[in-house]
């Protein structure tokens, strides 16, 4: 009997599934960070031991884990270098398949048929697959891309705090919420910009989205303009050939409500989670290893 290892390796946390020949999830793996701008050597070790989590977990034998075929979707894999590099880590596999995390969650949103994903969390970017080729749409970073996203609703957000406590506009709900992290002193909020990852000014998103849905005049501009980018993907998503989309993300969910009725009709639901894609992508199913088109 063969079995599949698929992995989802993504900026928060690396998740393992081993199933058999029938489906059947046999173990599972749990681990932390786990993309290529960590290091190749601390994403080996973490790949390594969620894949150990698994394989202890299913109780295979030695002979059996040689028959394992691994699909893996690895964040920052896109990186100059890093898909050669992958080849020299070592597992006692029968293959392994290495793809971005975004095409793995393309492959099981839609069961490995051609469709599209629009993530949006703290950055956004789209992954197709449509007419036999792969690419995405966006994703160049924050804060040059990453329109509609967590990030760019929390930068929004710090402009307009700061044109409040200066006078430039009329101070709000939400820049008073944004403003009190910063005991509202210009200075202490200009030194956290100075410093800020995206991921932190994602965490001001859920505030962002808590007043707009009170109906906070700028809360819901800034929702607005979001919007218009959203909406704007999705369009080129399926002018592009994507016969299908789906939202995924953090942020897809209280983001939905607010695109117009004609485009929510147009989206479809989950098929399946990035693990599903992972197992795809190992062979789960087809056959052979799902391979990425050029």
């Amino acid at each position: 009997m063969s079995y599949f290892l698929g992995i989802d390796a993504g900026g928060s946390n690396c998740r393992a599934r081993l199933i058999d020949g029938d489906g059947t999830v046999i173990g599972t793996g749990q681990g932390g960070t786990a993309n290529a701008r960590i290091g190749l050597e601390p994403l080996y070790a973490t790949l390594r031991a969620v894949s150990d989590q698994a394989i202890g977990e299913a109780g295979l034998s030695p002979a059996q884990v040689g028959t394992i075929r691994a699909g893996m979707g690895i964040a920052g894999i896109s990186r100059p270098g890093v898909r050669d590099a992958l080849q020299d880590f070592a597992f006692p596999f029968a293959s392994v398949a290495y793809e971005t995390d975004a095409f793995i969650a393309n492959l099981g949103a839609h069961g490995g048929a051609d469709g599209a994903i629009l993530i949006l969390g703290t950055g956004s970017i789209a992954q197709v697959r449509a007419g036999g080729r792969d690419f995405t749409i966006g994703g160049y970073g924050f804060p040059i891309s990453d329109e509609g996203s967590g990030a760019a609703l929390g930068l929004s957000a710090m402009r307009h705090a700061l044109r409040a406590l200066d006078g430039r506009s009329q101070a709000t709900p939400l820049s008073r919420a944004v403003t009190e992290r910063f005991d509202h002193d210009t200075a202490q909020a200009i030194g956290w910009m100075d410093k800020a990852s995206p991921k932190e000014y994602g965490s001001f998103a859920p505030l962002v989205m808590d007043y707009a849905e009170a109906d906070d005049a700028i809360a819901r501009s800034i929702v607005e303009d979001a919007v218009q980018h959203i909406e704007r993907f999705i369009e080129t998503i399926f002018e592009r050939g994507a016969s299908r989309c789906t939202l995924v993300g953090g942020l897809a969910e209280r983001m939905q409500p607010w695109l117009r009725a004609r485009t929510v009709a147009r989206l479809s639901p989950m098929l399946g989670d990035p693990l599903d894609g992972a197992l795809l992508l190992a062979g789960y199913r087809a056959g052979e290893n799902v391979m990425r088109s050029v």
